[in-house]
């Protein structure tokens, strides 16, 4: 269920969101200056290419969210249950962000990296909009091409700088979400309190405001080394740590943090979409799920008054009611 409420706030935060991704790719991939700021690069774009170009790559995008938040979080909860002490079942603050952590490094081995390379930065840093001056057609296209030109781990370009960013802000979002819950709402995780959307995008706002401070090299880098093509075996990035030498050395140290308020703009505003959709479904799954246990258990207690509920042949006796077709009949 965590899964499929993540699924859902993707595909929400993609269709709102996708302009503002598109921004921040082009500010990140601009060495010249051409764009002076976020609005005149969005008023630039849409006066050379069209409105429609503030929405490409939106299916891929849509796709890769879609994806991403349903491994996200459905990972996250393994990786939870993994981590709670064995003897009291509770999960502390360290297993928490280890939890988190290891869903964001997962998520950018198996998605985010080989998406993002054919999906968005590849497409997203072309300029027009006439397909027969594209080099790549489309996500599926630009992957093929990727394979063709430089190899099946072309698609997995930048993936070090991904490893680090999705981790590093996964740990610190479930970490923060969690606590803000808390100290905001009272709100625990389990206590089948549904908070309200409201409640919820704050929570989720306040949450996603860390990471992309703190990972802004790491973005950085792994746009710069997603977008060079490597199919004539020149490379100016070698790796992470020579990509952001390289950059510091070339640009100055505020270029490895470039793009970081339109993904001020977009990661809390993403967060705050798609938790209030994934709280929503998950707290009224939690919901529908006690109160049917909360029925099976009050007919099983209106047959066997007498303190049944303690009785060692409690479950024996419990699955022999459900199975019984009278008992279904007769309720």
């Amino acid at each position: 269920m965590k899964a499929i409420s993540g699924s859902f706030g993707g595909v929400m935060e993609a269709c709102c969101l996708q302009p503002i991704d598109e921004i921040k790719t082009r500010l990140q991939l601009d060495r010249t200056g051409n764009y002076k700021g976020i609005v005149h690069c969005g008023a630039t774009v849409y006066r050379a290419e069209g409105v429609q170009a503030l929405w490409k790559g939106l299916t891929p995008f849509a796709t890769h969210l879609t994806l991403k938040y349903a491994l996200r979080m459905g990972s996250n909860a393994v990786f939870q249950s993994a981590f709670k002490d064995s003897a009291t079942g509770s999960l502390s603050n360290q297993g928490r962000v280890l939890a988190g952590f290891c869903a964001g490094v997962l998520e950018a081995l198996a998605i985010v990296t080989p998406f993002e390379v054919s999906g968005e930065i590849r497409q997203q840093q072309q300029k027009g909009s006439s397909p027969e001056l594209l080099k790549y057609k489309g996500p599926i296209h630009c992957a093929r091409t990727i394979i063709h030109e430089e190899g099946i781990f072309g698609l997995w370009a930048g993936a070090a700088p991904t490893i680090m960013r999705n981790g590093t802000n996964q740990a610190a979002m479930f970490m923060a979400k969690n606590a803000f819950d808390v100290i905001l709402w009272k709100k625990r995780e389990g206590d089948q309190r549904v908070l309200q959307p409201w409640q919820s995008m704050v929570s989720g706002f306040l949450a996603g405001t860390a990471g992309p401070v703190c990972t802004g090299p790491f973005d950085v880098v792994k746009t710069r080394l997603m977008a060079q093509n490597r199919d004539r075996g020149e490379s100016k990035y070698k790796g992470m740590i020579h990509a952001i030498r390289t950059i510091y050395a070339a640009e100055g140290v505020r270029a490895l943090w470039k793009g970081l308020v339109p993904r001020l703009m977009r990661i809390p505003t993403g967060q705050a979409i798609m938790w209030a959709v994934a709280d929503q479904i998950t707290g009224l799954y939690e919901k529908d799920t006690s109160i049917v246990a909360l029925h099976y258990k009050t007919c099983i207690l209106s047959h066997f008054p007498h303190g049944f509920q303690y009785n060692c042949r409690y479950k024996i006796l419990e699955s022999s009611i459900f199975l019984n077709p009278k008992y279904h009949s007769s309720n």
